[in-house]
């Protein structure tokens, strides 16, 4: 009896030892592919700041970016399939929990859910790219966000809709912001593996690039908010129209660099995750 009882705790324990490993192994490639992203991102942004961007600040100018490096088709492929990693470990987290004493609570979940949809929207827009098959990952951002807004204001109740996603992203990147400057992120962290240099790094990449991830998503739901109110879709603007508005500002192109800057920083961030996060 002993002996069945051990063999099946056996199992079990295999079993939550190689799902553990998968997890951990999805976890990181997928936190490294949102590092390319956000990286390739600022440093288009940059060139736009400094009149010289010929490709759209966004998903889709980054994807085109890549693929005109060498061997660029393998490394759309790498993105994708890091995103797609992405994805099921947000879906891990949604099914098993996350990591940490409240990581199995109805809230965790529901923010890992809405983690997963997003990642598996980006996941397939990127293997659209990939494949050659068109799909959000070529399109414009402002396009898309465009288009977007104008089907769901001819929505009954459109405007509230509109409305309310727009508070919804702008508080969403508010509460981006706060954690970054508050450096909530170092609870996720193993601290002990890092040298002092490490962390000094890790929070200025995770304060400035947390905090320019943060105004960005504040800026664009604001812009939501404002397509809502005057009943124009054409107010609404992707990432790219966000971050050139910022270059509309009384301190012009140098508030977009600071912004890109803040972007590349937390691409490098993500890095520093893919490494050092607890998962």
């Amino acid at each position: 009896m002993n002996l069945t009882v051990n063999a099946r705790a056996g199992r079990i324990g295999a079993g939550r030892s190689t799902r553990r490993s998968a997890t951990e192994g999805a976890a990181r490639a997928g936190l490294a592919a949102r590092g390319v992203i956000y990286l390739l991102v600022g440093l288009l942004a940059l060139q736009i700041a400094f009149g010289d961007g010929k490709r759209q600040a966004d998903r889709g100018g980054a994807l085109a970016e890549l693929a005109d490096k060498p061997f660029g088709a393998v490394l759309l492929w790498a993105l994708a399939i890091g995103l797609v990693c992405m994805a099921l470990w947000r879906l891990s987290e949604v099914l098993f929990g996350s990591v940490g004493p409240d990581g199995r609570k109805a809230k965790k979940r529901l923010l890992a859910l809405a983690r997963f949809v997003f990642y598996s929207f980006v996941a397939y827009s990127v293997l659209s790219f990939a494949t050659g098959s068109g799909g959000g990952g070529s399109g414009s951002s402002d396009k898309q966000s465009k288009d977007v807004t104008a089907k769901v204001l001819d929505m009954p109740g459109g405007q509230w809709i509109v409305g309310m996603a727009g508070v919804g992203i702008a508080v969403a990147g508010v509460w981006l912001a706060g954690r970054a400057v508050m450096r909530s992120y170092r609870d996720k962290f193993k601290l002990g593996e890092m040298s002092p240099g490490t962390r000094r790094l890790v929070d200025i990449t995770g304060v400035g690039g947390g905090t320019a991830r943060g105004l960005v998503f504040t800026a664009a739901g604001a812009f939501a908010v404002r397509a809502a109110v005057d009943y124009e879709p054409d107010k609404a603007k992707g990432l790219d129209d966000t971050l050139r508005s910022f270059a509309e500002t009384p301190l012009g192109p140098w508030l977009l660099a600071l912004v890109a800057v803040g972007l590349v920083l937390f691409g490098l961030f993500s890095f520093a995750m893919a490494r050092w996060r607890r998962v």
